[in-house]
């Protein structure tokens, strides 16, 4: 099969197509044909391994030394279930699924083995192959942090980054659990957040959301660029502050995926996608992905 190595850690050009053996399912594993898969921020930090320098040694001994342990890049993908293992009842062959793999990566390929019992669930019926796999990565994130933060009916939520992969999913479920919304992102976006439901636009080129005198029960920075002592004064007595930064990839469950699906289907939720690719574009898409300018996702086109 072809999948898409990183060779070693530096430029998008480390990133290099190749054929590579097709995996083959163990007992309680699915086998997936990829139709579609992204690049995420998450991939972009892996292959040029930018760490802090205090995570810096800790990381290269969990990702690899020299070049990531695990070479094929990709945390999420939509496709069709090709082969099962003897003991696999959730799935079969000809079902059309989603997954997040987490930090097993590996969605920059073809096909790739999952368990069953892994972050897999049938894909939303309403929407594409492209468009399914534009939904695991930003929204089960999304929801991680907004449980984390205690989200209610009623409160106010401020989402910092509501532009991208993991804001725009935020908006959304902010909405969804019935809260009154402010979006923070650049002049460009501001229509399409309003389109996902903000009440409210903060340009953050034009405006500080701290200086303002709105309170906020929660802040969810989505995008690790503000922080807890900046966003101090803007959250109420018992407001919280949660963010990406630090955080690597928010704890997957199945049931996230499920809930999602359920959203979408019904129509309260919808993927946001910048851009598509084909799979021997993905150097540039990682390129683009890096100038931190993308709206939503970044789709990389498999089948």
């Amino acid at each position: 099969m072809k999948a898409v190595l990183c060779t070693k850690y530096g430029s998008p050009q480390v990133l290099i197509l190749q054929q590579v053996p097709k995996p083959a399912p163990k007992e309680n594993d699915v086998l997936i044909k990829i139709h579609a898969t992204t690049v995420t921020t998450g991939d972009v930090r892996v292959r040029g391994f930018n760490s802090p320098l205090l995570y810096w040694l800790p990381m290269r001994l969990f990702l690899g030394i020299r070049r990531p342990r695990k070479p094929i890049l990709g945390v999420e993908l939509a496709g069709v279930v090709e082969e099962v293992g003897q003991r696999v009842s959730r799935f079969k062959k000809g079902d059309h699924v989603y997954a997040m793999t987490g930090m097993r990566f590996g969605a920059h390929a073809e096909y790739i083995c999952l368990p069953e019992d892994g972050i897999v669930a049938h894909k939303p019926q309403n929407v594409t192959f492209e468009e399914a796999a534009a939904i695991p990565f930003g929204g089960t994130t999304a929801l991680h942090f907004l449980r984390k933060g205690k989200i209610e009916s009623g409160q106010n939520v401020l989402i910092y980054g509501a532009s991208g992969a993991v804001g725009s999913a935020a908006v959304q479920l902010a909405k969804f659990f019935d809260t009154e919304v402010t979006a923070v992102c650049g002049p460009t976006n501001s229509e399409l957040v309003k389109s996902l439901g903000a009440d409210h636009v903060v340009d953050y080129t034009k405006e500080d959301y701290t200086k303002s005198e709105k309170k906020y029960d929660i802040i969810f920075d989505a995008v690790g660029k503000t922080s807890t002592s900046k966003s101090h004064n803007a959250l109420t007595a018992k407001g919280k502050f949660v963010t990406v930064d630090g955080q690597g990839i928010a704890k997957e469950r199945t049931e996230d995926l499920e809930f999602l699906k359920e959203r979408i289907e019904s129509g309260q939720m919808k993927p946001v996608i910048d851009r598509y690719y084909m799979l021997d574009q993905i150097s540039e898409a990682h390129e683009y992905v890096e100038t931190g300018r993308k709206k939503g996702n970044v789709v990389i086109r498999v089948v």
